[in-house]
């Protein structure tokens, strides 16, 4: 895959610097996770799932899922799986640009899956393994990798981190650092580990509003960071950890202010833009977006197309933070120096990990040019090049 061919080639030249990578699906594991970006749900129980996928990918989706769990009644699982037999099978045909995954409810449906493609391909780019625990935890991944072996394919395994005993304060630590050890035995194949927020917050019979972010739920905020703390840790014992769904994109009354700033889209003549975001619940999710990177997570799940663009536009590296790393990284025994920026200082000892990943992710998303800025970017993925 790689983001943002789908833009012109005059707008690409225009936004980078330096422009995104291809990232292929063989490639190093942690650059394919960053890659995934916005993680598009789709529910199989659609009959058109073939071309729902390529019609994303057309507009810039670069990871998506095939939805058999709690997107699928129970009573529509077997459709839903007849559905996806069938996409994967007429995707084979004209592979798009994104990586497909298949969200199963158990070992069974993943046996299903395989045994109905029963080509390499069309084998899925992996599967989402939801409600993950220890205790199964390493069978159902074990089990993965046989079909793989099998197909002769590389299936990557999302497991999505999402149970009572994750959630609930006097199990968690004993619980992520069990999982910590499972996923560990099947490093080679664990692609990313997602957050189910909705399933946390449902533990306790709460629903977030569209004017909060899931960091102000502070059941689900503190599970996150004790995610965060076991799982991704960035000393070779972790994994890329990925943002929860953001659940609203339709306006609404508010009843807080919103949450974007003017003066960056005043400054790039995008006030109406701003506006247009405001009255999408848009500036909720990017406030998210923020917060996840700040508590390091990268990417997101998302259920809706308006949403992509929010997350891809946040996830390319600024010019500034690119020279930083650079900077960082460039330096050899320690020491600090303020920014070539005169805006902050830069430790090459506490923020050289974080110079590697920011690398990494300019390699997958890009760099923007000189005067840049994420409103650019999103205006050239949301407006027609005619209106802008």
């Amino acid at each position: 895959m790689q983001h943002f061919s789908h833009l012109d080639d005059d707008v690409r030249a225009r936004l980078f610097h330096s422009p995104p990578a291809d990232v292929p699906a063989t490639g190093d594991i942690v650059d394919r996770a960053l890659a995934l970006g916005a993680t598009l749900y789709v529910p199989a129980t659609r009959d058109d799932l073939a071309a729902t996928v390529r019609r994303r990918a057309a507009t810039g989706v670069r990871s998506m899922v095939l939805d058999l769990e709690d997107a699928v009644a129970d009573h529509d699982l077997d459709g839903a799986r007849r559905h996806v037999v069938q996409a994967l099978r007429d995707l084979a045909d004209d592979p798009p640009e994104a990586a497909v995954f298949v969200r199963v409810r158990t070992v069974d449906d993943m046996h299903r899956v395989c045994d109905g493609i029963a080509t390499a391909a069309a084998a899925p780019a992996g599967f989402v393994l939801p409600k993950i625990r220890p205790s199964v935890g390493d069978a159902f991944l074990t089990a993965v990798s046989d079909r793989a072996e099998q197909l002769g394919v590389p299936f990557g395994v999302m497991p999505v981190v999402e149970t009572p005993e994750v959630v609930h304060r006097e199990t968690r630590d004993e619980e992520l650092s069990a999982l910590r050890e499972v996923l560990s035995r099947h490093r080679d194949r664990v692609l990313a580990v997602r957050i189910g927020a909705t399933d946390m917050s449902g533990l306790f019979g709460i629903r977030r509003d569209r004017d909060l972010t899931i960091y102000d739920v502070r059941v689900v905020a503190d599970t996150i960071a004790a995610i965060v703390n076991h799982l991704g840790r960035t000393d070779g014992t972790g994994f890329v950890v990925t943002g929860p769904v953001w659940e609203y994109f339709a306006d609404h009354e508010r009843l807080f202010r919103p949450m974007l700033r003017q003066t960056p889209f005043a400054e790039h003549d995008a006030v109406r833009f701003r506006t247009h975001l405001v009255s999408r619940d848009i500036d909720g999710l990017l406030r998210e977006v923020a917060l996840d990177r700040a508590n390091g997570l990268y990417g997101k799940t998302v259920i809706h197309p308006t949403h992509v663009a929010a997350v891809h536009a946040l996830s390319v590296v600024t010019r500034e933070e690119y020279r930083d790393a650079l900077d960082v990284a460039a330096a050899a025994g320690g020491g600090v120096r303020a920014s070539d920026y005169r805006n902050k200082m830069n430790e090459s000892g506490p923020h050289r990990t974080w110079a590697e990943r920011t690398l990494r992710r300019a390699h997958v998303f890009g760099v923007t040019a000189d005067g840049v800025s994420f409103v650019d970017v999103m205006r050239a993925l949301v407006v027609p090049e005619g209106e802008r």
